[in-house]
């Protein structure tokens, strides 16, 4: 089953998350993952995969422009509905707005037709509520959040696809 991890990433910091959580996707057995930006969009991958998770560095509270402009067109050509959707956020502050940048995120993903998850509580440390968030001066702080967060979603996938999606 293919999963993608999709990204806008300015300074690396998403980008370096976005891989980690395709890292994280790829310990479920029959999973592919490929961590990829919105700018250069693998449009078959994304079309054949069963899961696709989107991340934005937050600015002034929200996602950035390039991907909320993403989310009101090009999106269209992953072919959304039906996939399951998840979201990831960097950002330079604690309190600079990462759950509400993926919020906007996923209410996207539900205007589309996707089914949205994160594992919330029900699976255990780390309680990932809506999604993961990680501060871009510690990084590596966060990195067994991610690749838990990529692991569930990816768990998830094939609990409601199969392996072979």
């Amino acid at each position: 089953m293919k999963a993608m991890v999709l990204y806008y990433s300015k300074t690396g910091h998403t980008q370096k998350m976005a891989e980690i959580i395709a890292q994280g996707m790829e310990r479920v057995q029959g999973v592919q993952a490929k961590a990829c930006s919105i700018d250069d969009l693998d449009e078959a991958w994304a079309a054949e995969s069963k899961c696709i998770v989107l991340g934005s560095p937050i600015y002034f509270a929200s996602v950035c422009a390039d991907v909320k402009s993403w989310l009101e067109g090009p999106c269209k050509k992953c072919q959304l509905a039906g996939k399951l959707g998840g979201a990831f956020a960097t950002m330079d502050y604690l309190h600079g707005g990462g759950d509400l940048g993926i919020r906007l995120i996923l209410d996207h993903m539900m205007v589309y037709g996707m089914m949205t998850y994160s594992g919330g509580g029900s699976c255990g440390a780390p309680v990932i509520h809506l999604g993961p968030v990680a501060l871009s001066k510690d990084l590596d702080g966060s990195k067994e959040t991610f690749l838990t967060y990529g692991e569930r979603m990816a768990a998830k996938a094939v609990e409601l696809f199969g392996i072979e999606g």
